[in-house]
């Protein structure tokens, strides 16, 4: 049996958050019935293998949205995201960094700029989407 991944969470029926992932355990979310991958790491984080090849030689849609920073959680990437999550097809979908700290920080972002919510709530939706050390700064990109 292949270990989870870490930070593997499943806040959404057809989402799910994590850090990292493994190609066995991109096999693995295969065979679980996944249909794409979303990479938030960027090119400069060493992930050890191809993960754009192995997600498609497992028939895994693969899609990449780097963000190495703060700086990069822009509404470019969260309408990336959205357009991603849009298209049924995608999904279900593992979204993944190196933690889920930055998915979380783009479901945060996604929740109030596209989705309507208030900080707070847009802030619990990213908690619940792995959202931690990058908490400040997604209020602060959302009250300036």
């Amino acid at each position: 049996m292949t270990a989870p991944i870490s930070g593997f969470q499943r806040p959404e029926p057809d989402v799910a958050v994590a850090g990292q992932p493994s190609p066995e355990q991109l096999a693995q979310l295969k065979q679980d019935g996944f249909r794409s991958v979303l990479n938030l790491r960027p090119a400069s984080e060493q992930t050890g293998f191809d993960e754009q090849a192995e997600a498609g030689r497992l028939g895994l849609g693969y899609f990449h949205i780097p963000i190495a920073d703060a700086h990069a959680l822009t509404r470019e990437a969260v309408t990336a995201l959205d357009e991603i999550l849009q298209a049924p097809g995608n999904l279900p979908v593992l979204v993944h960094c190196g933690s889920g700290n930055r998915v979380g920080a783009l479901f945060a972002l996604r929740a109030a700029w596209l989705e309507g919510a208030s900080v707070p709530d847009a802030i619990e939706t990213g908690r619940l989407h792995g959202l931690t050390k990058l908490e400040d700064d997604v209020r602060r990109i959302l009250t300036t």
